[in-house]
């Protein structure tokens, strides 16, 4: 059997806690997908991240505390890009959130989030095509997120509990940041007006937010109004799906507590 020293092994533990996947990690070092397998399971298990190996307490549950600004923001991109998945019943559900490539100031702010809603629990990055997926598993996803359900989110209803509203009213400009970070942008247009008999290029900001759901829509325009930003809904096509930001003052107001994402 063939022996790897500490420094091999050390290398090994170092990608996999960045991110690789076992089978990549096997292939670079040339070493047994088996003993990487072993490596990792042993690591996670030293530092308390195997299933089973600790009971992390919610907010809900056990009445921990909850950083409640990082949970408005949370919920925010957890309405627009993200879902809950398990696999079986005897499985711990994970939280997925997409985030795209080209924006890795937001998948920070998404994975900083995770870690201070769920301290106990360990937070991973998935490489996928164009994106990445942040991830957690806990047990306590559906006392956390009670809006997730079978199917997609515009098919269904999406109303808030009580306890989740008195959040959103205590930080309402997170929860706006969560859903413009999901489903929102900020954009510069542009148009020819006549001044002083000539025609000049006038351009000014607006943000969209695009949603299919009408209970999410109203969730964000609700939110708006609760923070005096005006808006207006604007349709693609047939589809009243977005929600347009574009008064001098609320785009102004909006560049203060959101800005662009980055």
């Amino acid at each position: 059997m063939q022996m790897h020293g500490t420094e091999v092994r050390q290398k090994a533990l170092t990608l996999l806690r960045g991110g690789a996947k076992n089978a990549d990690v096997a292939r670079a070092l040339n070493i047994p997908l088996g003993t990487i397998s072993y490596w990792r399971h042993v690591d996670r298990s030293k530092r308390g991240e195997c299933p089973g190996a600790h009971n992390p307490k919610c907010p809900r549950c056990d009445g921990r505390e909850l950083d409640e600004a990082a949970y408005a923001y949370l919920l925010g991109i957890y309405l627009g890009d993200g879902h809950i998945i398990q696999y079986s019943q005897h499985r711990v559900p994970s939280l997925m959130i997409t985030c795209d490539n080209g924006w890795p100031g937001l998948m920070d702010q998404c994975e900083k989030a995770m870690r201070a809603v769920f301290p106990d629990n360990s937070v991973c990055r998935v490489r996928r095509t164009g994106c990445q997926n942040v991830k957690m598993y806990s047990k306590h996803l559906w006392c956390m997120f009670p809006q997730h359900g079978p199917g997609k989110k515009h098919e269904r209803k999406i109303a808030l509990e009580p306890w989740q509203q008195r959040i959103v009213n205590a930080y309402p400009w997170e929860f706006i940041r969560g859903l413009v970070h999901s489903d929102g942008c900020r954009i510069t247009n542009w148009t020819i007006r006549p001044v002083g008999g000539e025609r000049k290029r006038y351009e000014y900001t607006r943000y969209f937010f695009t949603n299919k759901s009408d209970d999410i829509r109203k969730l964000y325009s609700d939110t708006l109004d609760l923070v005096g930003v005006e808006w207006k809904v604007t349709k693609r096509g047939k589809d009243p799906f977005n929600i347009s930001v574009a008064r001098k003052e609320s785009v102004a107001l909006m560049d203060a507590h959101i800005g662009p994402k980055y």
